[in-house]
């Protein structure tokens, strides 16, 4: 196994020498006065806002030591954030430090605490500067693997594990402190003929299925990679099973769906089976630690890995296989701006950023045509997060509720009419209309409707049925989430949400077109039109059904700001069946593998269409492709 030249290492070592020899070998100076710690003994509470909620923090000093630091109330979810917050606590204790990184994937968490406890110390006449200071040396650490995974969420997870039963050494490393990724907030995957879905009589063609995919795709996909998930994903199921991971079957309009274990085991049960294999068979999972480059040899054969941990250790891992499943690159806005035009926000996980995709760019491999799609699935109301300030959470989803439902005018920030409002029944429909004419859309209301909502319910505006909203997203109010629940105190909670500056109100048409940065012309001529296929039950510009066309009758008017909820990007890499990457001649480079997000876009002509497709490609990608790394690694061995 050959390594980059270490040329670059040796100046930077010559470099250094040189500067300690200037400095008289101190990287940095402090005064005793910097140093010092010391405290006015006593126990100390602070607030400070968090993701979900405040977040109220006990911290205990002696005089020259933070004895402790106590989560006392938060309202973060439940096996990331609280746990981010308890592994901040205990690093500030251990290193009796503020200079501690923070749990990357959970990050406004881990802020949280860190600022409360610096409020803490203020208010005991601590000294901050000191317990900001960091005087570390930091180190390289050689380790050596047959394959390295890249990424813990679904598919690394499961491509780590399917290497070790091959019998490899894997070393798995994740830049958060999570594992199970997007797959912890995931409601189920689609794994085609399982055998639960056949003894529950639900059995797919699958050469239709693979049939209409290529075509609903217009054939710029590769057949062969679809052709692997769709025969084998079925297997995926029982081999979840039987490693404890078990997940329960849905038929979803004939759909076979796996709904994932409740969302608090996941990450434990991914633990467990890491802990079975990969650690089995002295292999290692290490967390907080983010993989910086690819190591290649001379010939352009990826060999290894460096990755900087959270202390700043940098890791040489030599690997005669690596496998990419670093997750995409939602959570880079500019990014995602450049390759796919798309301004919403970003609901899957922050910490994908897209560096897995440059490491491999940089390594050789080719950048998709396709380059650019997304997983664009929910629609979300602004003003849902800051009316839940006030009102309880059934009250504060009445804007993002009537976002769902097809019975109101939805019109682009110009004011112009985009679609038949039928799309808002299917949530990738509602989501790609949407995002296809601007960074968001309005959703028109008038008094009127409000009253027959406050009346009764959403049967009052003739709903056809519940918002087919996300199962999390009504979860605390299920027992009033109903068609005649009627929505008390609807008007104020309208009015809050202008107030809060996430939707607009007018007391004419006229008025709401200029509140909300619309064309009058434009919008006055929308909504004209509009009125008279309420009148008529013929909609001449989309051809709406007559049942879904409510007159809007008397003012005022509102504009519900919407927008479409952006999961993760599609592809990057381009892959062939067994998961290796190609570069641009479309050839395998030897020795990387890509699995998950960062391969799906060969399924896809230009965004993600699949419903359960991306935790059921990213499980059994995984599977499949952390077999086909394990084999080759192991056979360059011998």
């Amino acid at each position: 196994m050959k390594k980059r030249s270490s040329l670059k290492h040796v100046l930077i070592l010559l470099l250094c020498f040189t500067m300690l020899v200037i400095t008289g070998c101190s990287d940095k100076e402090t005064t005793n006065d910097e140093a010092k710690l010391s405290f006015e003994p006593g126990t100390y509470t602070a607030e400070i806002d968090g993701n979900n909620g405040p977040i109220t923090v006990e911290v205990t000093f002696s005089a020259d030591k933070i004895e402790q630091v106590n989560i006392v109330e938060h309202f973060e979810t439940e096996g990331l954030g609280d746990e981010a917050m308890e592994t901040i606590a205990s690093l500030i204790v251990d290193e009796q430090s503020l200079d501690v990184d923070t749990v990357t994937g959970a990050t406004v968490a881990s802020d949280a605490v860190l600022q409360a406890v610096e409020d803490a110390v203020t208010q005991a006449n601590g000294n901050i500067l000191a317990l900001k200071n960091d005087q570390s040396e930091k180190e390289t650490e050689a380790l050596e693997a047959d394959v390295v995974v890249i990424g813990a969420g679904t598919s690394g997870t499961s491509a780590a594990i399917s290497a070790a039963d091959q019998g490899a050494k894997v070393i798995l490393i994740e830049k958060t402190g999570v594992i199970g990724g997007a797959s912890n907030y995931s409601w189920a995957g689609k794994f085609y003929n399982s055998s639960i879905s056949l003894e529950n009589d639900l059995e797919i063609d699958v050469e239709a299925e693979i049939s209409d995919w290529i075509e609903n795709n217009h054939w710029r996909v590769d057949a062969s990679v679809i052709r692997e998930y769709v025969t084998k994903s079925g297997e995926t199921y029982d081999w979840l099973k039987e490693k404890g991971y078990e997940t329960s079957f849905l038929n979803y309009s004939d759909e076979p769906l796996h709904v994932l274990p409740p969302y608090e085991e996941r990450e434990g049960l991914l633990r467990t089976m890491l802990a079975n294999s990969v650690e089995k068979n002295e292999g290692q999972i290490i967390t907080e630690t983010t993989a910086k480059e690819l190591i290649t040899d001379k010939d352009g054969n990826v060999v290894g890995v460096i990755a900087e941990k959270k202390d700043g250790t940098t890791l040489e891992i030599n690997a005669n296989s690596v496998v990419m499943a670093t997750g995409g690159y939602a959570g880079n806005p500019e990014m995602v701006k450049e390759h796919f035009e798309f301004e919403g926000p970003n609901g899957g996980l922050s910490q994908n950023v897209g560096e897995g995709l440059h490491m491999a760019w940089d390594a050789g491999a080719k950048v998709p045509i396709n380059l650019g799609g997304q997983m664009l699935h929910q629609t979300l109301a602004r003003a849902t997060h800051d009316l839940k300030t006030d009102y309880e959470s059934f009250q504060a989803s009445y804007p993002l509720m009537l976002t769902y439902l097809p019975n109101f005018m939805n019109v682009g920030p110009s004011g112009a009419r985009f679609r038949d409002e039928e799309a808002t029944l299917t949530a990738v429909a509602a989501a790609n209309t949407s995002a296809f004419q601007g960074a968001y859309h309005y959703v028109i209301l008038s008094k009127t409707q409000i009253d027959k909502l406050t009346a009764d319910g959403m049967s009052g505006v003739q709903a056809p049925k519940l918002p087919g909203m996300p199962p999390e997203f009504y979860a605390d109010f299920a027992d009033q989430f109903t068609l005649e629940t009627p929505w008390n105190d609807a008007q104020e909670v309208f009015d809050k949400m202008v107030e809060n500056g996430d939707g607009f109100k007018g007391d004419t048409i006229e008025a709401l077109a200029k509140n909300a940065g619309m064309d009058v012309k434009l919008f006055t001529d929308t909504f004209t039109l509009y009125e008279e296929a309420t009148q008529t039950g013929l909609d001449t510009e989309f051809g709406k059904s007559e049942d879904y066309l409510l007159s809007y009758d008397e003012g005022p008017y509102y504009a519900i700001t919407a927008e479409v909820n952006n999961l993760g990007s599609v592809g990057g890499l381009v892959i062939n069946k067994n998961f290796q990457v190609l570069d641009d001649n479309r050839i395998p480079i030897k020795g990387l593998y890509a699995v998950g997000l960062e391969s799906e876009g060969v399924m896809f002509n230009d965004t993600y269409v699949g419903n359960g497709v991306g935790v059921g490609y990213a499980f059994t990608s995984g599977r499949l492709g952390g077999e086909h790394a394990a084999t080759d690694a192991l056979d360059s061995n011998n």
